[in-house]
């Protein structure tokens, strides 16, 4: 998108911000508009670091969950009597 526009386009687009605000107020939109990218790219490094922090905490989490207790143990004969009930008749 960028890669068509020349130096004339440049110049123009230049030629035209100056009438728009003036050579005096250049300066503090220049500083203006720095500091937001600076706060964008604060703001965007911040949030990795809090997503980062949550997977940490999130796995240590996980190995503290015993997961022996989470499935009650089945016994031989479980299978055994789930194979011998008859069917539900159907409606």
């Amino acid at each position: 998108m960028f890669g068509s526009i020349g130096i004339t386009e440049l110049v123009l687009i230049l030629v035209i911000v100056l009438i728009i605000f003036g050579a005096g107020k250049l300066p503090q939109l220049g500083e203006g508009l720095g500091k937001a990218i600076k706060g964008f790219k604060k703001s965007v490094h911040e949030a990795d670091a809090i997503e980062a922090e949550a997977q940490a905490q999130a796995q240590a989490q996980l190995p503290a969950t015993p997961q022996a207790q989470a499935a009650p143990p089945q016994t031989a004969a479980a299978p055994a009597e789930q194979q011998a009930a008859p069917p539900p008749p159907k409606a």
